[in-house]
């Protein structure tokens, strides 16, 4: 049974990238980063005990969330213990410095996690015959963009997209261009307020105003994806999960049924604007009230905004039964088509999951991925998918899902 082989790298260099460091005369250019040459870069995988990953969108806000991670390594010489003058990275073991997991299997490298340290806790043991540990907690780069208050925001003016207001917020906290992945955007928005207020507040405004997304994938990069790209990416061939033997096998699955992402009227109101309101009545008379409110948005236009209401109560208004969670045992046998779906599927990844429910009937649903959760030891390796429907609702042509006319929504 052929499983992933963990890859666990401290990088005590400063700055945000998690690049090899290339010292002069030994790098290779367009390859390595620039650093000093003092820069300590440890590998740990051989040490791991216990690595536990936490990445994804909090539904309820409709924000994605500072990505965590748990590395607990074998410590038995205290190398790791910022306590121990004898370590050997002693100087170097402070807050902030770099860690990235990543995955190898059938000769491919996925990344897993990149991110910035916050804490190293060492276990003592009671016995002398028993293990020391070392827990390593980080997070990834949304931290960072919380902790940069800025004011200020240089090269902006009023009629930009949204991407290029994007840039400016991240070159603003210089945020490496070779480390984001922004599109450009639909909407424009208004010049920038110049209030105080931390990078990442900033850059969700933005995001808001686009209704598109904003988070910080695996290999540490920002990602703003625009409407058009976060309407239509549920458009694309989904990957199947299934316990019929037609997909992918999967270790468990959890089905659910609620009005915790029921909104039937929803309040936008950007900055300088009137609020603009959108309802369903039907939906009020079938759930009850259910209210959405959002202001200090940046589009330029309260007809934007008003698009942006309707567009999100009509992506709201019903409910039905979603697979809220999938979780993946490498471990399996024969799975190689689950391990890679396991290190490859990411946020907006559409999925098909089919469960067999007592009685023969089916429950299939195609939905996206919204956030990636790993649960991994020497023994087990646990992938777990959080799912939900589109972040928006639109009209996606010879889409036999969402290509119904009279039934699917014209988003704007």
């Amino acid at each position: 049974m052929a499983v992933p082989t963990i890859n666990a790298i401290i990088n005590f260099s400063t700055g945000p990238s998690f690049a090899q460091a290339m010292i002069l005369d030994t790098g290779i250019l367009d390859t390595n980063i620039l650093a000093d040459s003092v820069a300590v870069i440890v590998d740990v995988s051989d040490q791991v005990n216990k690595i536990e990953t936490k990445r994804g969108r909090n539904a309820l806000i409709d924000e994605f969330q500072t990505g965590t991670l748990t590395l607990r390594i074998v410590d038995q010489n205290g190398d790791f213990n910022p306590e121990n003058p004898a370590s050997p990275y002693y100087t170097y073991l402070t807050p902030m410095k770099k860690v990235q997991i990543t995955a190898t299997y059938n000769s491919v490298t996925y990344p897993i996690f990149s991110g910035f340290i916050t804490s190293y806790v060492t276990t003592y043991p009671q016995e002398t015959d028993q293990v020391t540990y070392t827990t390593i907690q980080a997070v990834d780069a949304f931290r960072l963009a919380q902790n940069a208050q800025i004011s200020t925001v240089s090269g902006t003016s009023a009629g930009q997209l949204s991407g290029a207001r994007v840039n400016n917020i991240l070159d603003q906290i210089s945020w490496p261009s070779t480390m984001r992945d922004v599109d450009a955007g639909l909407t424009t928005v208004q010049d920038d307020p110049g209030t105080n207020r931390t990078a990442l507040a900033a850059l969700t405004t933005v995001a808001n105003s686009e209704y598109g997304a904003l988070y910080v994938d695996a290999t540490g990069s920002f990602v703003f994806q625009d409407r058009a790209v976060t309407a239509g990416s549920i458009g694309g061939t989904p990957t199947v999960f299934a316990d019929d033997g037609t997909g992918i096998s999967y270790f468990n699955v959890a089905w659910i049924l609620n009005d915790v992402l029921v909104f039937n009227k929803v309040t936008i109101t950007r900055t300088g604007g009137s609020a603009q309101i959108a309802t369903n009545q039907d939906s009020i008379d079938k759930y009850f009230l259910h209210s959405y409110f959002l202001d200090g948005l940046l589009m330029e236009t309260d007809a934007v905004a008003l698009d942006y209401a309707q567009a999100y109560v009509a992506s709201r208004a019903e409910t039905s039964i979603r697979c809220d969670a999938i979780t993946l045992d490498l471990y399996t046998s024969n799975y190689t088509s689950g391990v890679i779906a396991a290190l490859s599927l990411d946020f907006f990844d559409p999925i098909t999951v089919k469960t067999t429910q007592p009685g023969g009937s089916v429950l299939e649903k195609t939905l996206q991925i919204f956030g990636v959760s790993m649960a991994i030891t020497p023994n087990s390796w646990k992938t777990t998918f959080t799912t939900l429907e589109p972040v928006i609702d639109a009209f996606i042509l010879d889409n036999n899902i969402y290509g119904t006319l009279g039934y699917n929504v014209l988003s704007y």
